[in-house]
């Protein structure tokens, strides 16, 4: 197999194998020179200092004094060269005629080196080849009264020095053994831990899946958290920042500390599954879905995703608007129908006037209304909302009631926020004078004051509790039993939602009886 296509653990457990090798080896050969230079300059303080006890010994001074210096110089040498381990000692005059010398052939003949510092006064200290090969020798003087009697050279050969490196070797050759046993076992272990940790999976594979994962994560359109155990934020897709309005550093943190709304926020913080699960976020309506992520049965943390039903939200609500003018226009046809049946029968029967004084006075009734929406209501899609409102509330049994002083031109508001904002307000009112007492009555009432528009809706029903007031708007509350969270609770919710995009305001009394204000600028 090539290299190439090796697990990414597998690589690095090779390449790591080599850079120790190389590194040990690097460092043996490290260690052998600094050795060989120690044993060196150990040898050369070694021949100096024994040149230096010869030279200073009275009996070598007394014998270079004597017609044959050689019978006294040469024992002497021998036994001092045996006594320190040196390959030579050999004593001469200072014109380097040897008087000892290991081979006895040697003295006699001319020393072999440099001297003329030493006849001077002075040490020397070389490596020079000799008779017994090349050698770290040292040349110094003999003195007696003030003058150079005569010169003391001490060596040791460059074989014995290596021989004393080479019995350190095995030594050194064992570190460095046990260093790469170690080296080898420590990065077999970091290489079982990666395989587990990549799966087995090598650079190219990891690079074309991060590519792919990354590209998948950014395409889709749908938000995407991703969560750890602890519930901190690991991972982030552009949709999601842009419908949570995340900043930049949201990795890490705990998902309800990111500046969440504090009902997602605490949702998110939880550990129980989500789905389809509504929420309000700024001005967009969100649906909420979370499922727990595991590999291989081991729980790794989890997924939530989210959806933008904003704009779906709004075309629901349009839809509701529609189906209530369709409810109220069948409503109003079975009505119809009723009272020209009345007006038939009444004309069958003979009584003409009768019949047109009834079919006059519904007439009066059916175009009262009217005329007092359209007539004080400019804005059309406002307008239709309270006809078809009316219509329902009438079947509903609860009589809705346009303020005579309602005054509305056209005001640029966005018509699908407006529907939003009074259908909902509308059908909180009507739900509430239904469940009160007779008579049941809803008020509406608005006007354009300095370019803003004002509505007002109030109806008499048993009333909402004042400290219920600040919870209204909060996705999930109602006064209402059964529906969970999707069913109930939202209208006003998306409502309030409506208001705050518009910069508007909306506020709530109680007292004489619970009346919705919603100021808009126009």
């Amino acid at each position: 197999m090539s290299p190439r296509l090796w697990s990414l653990a597998r690589q690095l457990l090779v390449l790591q194998l080599v850079v120790v090798a190389v590194l040990v080896a690097g460092g043996v050969g490290a260690a052998y020179v600094q050795i060989s230079q120690a044993n060196q300059r150990s040898a050369r303080d070694k021949v100096l200092a024994v040149a230096w006890t010869v030279a200073r010994m009275p009996a070598v001074a007394d014998a270079l004094r004597l017609g044959d210096p050689s019978a006294v110089l040469e024992p002497v040498a021998e036994q001092v060269r045996l006594a320190t381990g040196t390959d030579f000692v050999v004593v001469m005059s200072p014109a380097g005629i040897r008087y000892s010398h290991p081979n006895r052939a040697e003295i006699g003949q001319y020393f072999r080196g440099h001297i003329t510092e030493a006849v001077a006064g002075h040490e020397v200290v070389e490596t020079y080849t000799g008779t017994l090969g090349p050698s770290i020798r040292s040349v110094v003087p003999v003195q007696r009264d003030g003058r150079v009697v005569g010169l003391v050279s001490v060596g040791v050969t460059l074989v014995a020095v290596d021989r004393d490196l080479r019995r350190q070797l095995p030594l050194l050759l064992a570190a460095a053994a046990v260093a790469l046993l170690l080296a080898g076992a420590g990065t077999a272990w970091i290489s079982r831990w990666l395989r587990r940790q990549t799966r087995g999976l090598g650079p190219a594979q990891l690079a074309r899946m991060y590519e792919f994962y990354d590209a998948v994560l950014h395409a889709v359109h749908e938000g995407m958290l991703l969560l750890d155990r602890d519930r901190k934020v690991q991972l982030v897709n552009d949709e999601a920042r842009r419908l949570l309005d995340l900043p930049d550093d949201v990795v890490g943190k705990r998902v309800d500390l990111v500046g969440l709304p504090d009902s997602l926020g605490e949702s998110l913080a939880g550990d129980r599954r989500r789905t389809d699960e509504i929420h309000l976020c700024g001005d967009r309506v969100l649906v909420v879905n979370e499922a727990p992520a595991a590999w291989e049965g081991r729980e790794l943390g989890t997924v939530v995703t989210l959806r933008d039903h904003t704009d779906l939200q709004a075309l629901t609500g349009e839809l509701d608007s529609v189906r209530g003018f369709a409810e109220s226009l069948r409503s109003q046809a079975h009505e119809t129908a009723n009272r020209l049946h009345t007006v038939i029968s009444l004309v069958e029967l003979g009584r003409t006037e009768q019949a047109l004084d009834f079919a006059a006075a519904e007439l009066a009734v059916a175009q009262r209304l009217t005329d007092q929406v359209v007539g004080g209501v400019g804005e059309p899609v406002l307008a239709a909302l309270l006809m078809g409102k009316a219509a329902q509330a009438s079947e509903r049994g609860v009589d809705l009631v346009v303020d005579p002083n309602t005054e509305v031109t056209e005001t640029g508001i966005d018509p699908r926020d407006l529907v939003t904002i009074v259908g909902n307000l509308l059908d909180n009112a009507i739900d509430a004078a239904v469940a009160g007492p007779a008579p049941r009555r809803v008020e509406f009432t608005a006007r354009t004051v300095d370019g803003e528009m004002v509505m007002s809706i109030s109806d008499t029903g048993v009333g909402l509790d004042p400290a219920d007031v600040l919870r209204a708007f909060e996705r999930g509350w109602s006064t209402k039993g059964g529906g969970g969270l999707i069913g109930r609770g939202l209208g006003l919710a998306l409502a309030g939602q409506a208001v705050r995009r518009h910069n508007g305001t909306v506020e709530v009394t109680t007292e004489p009886r619970t009346t919705f204000s919603v100021a808009l600028p126009a």
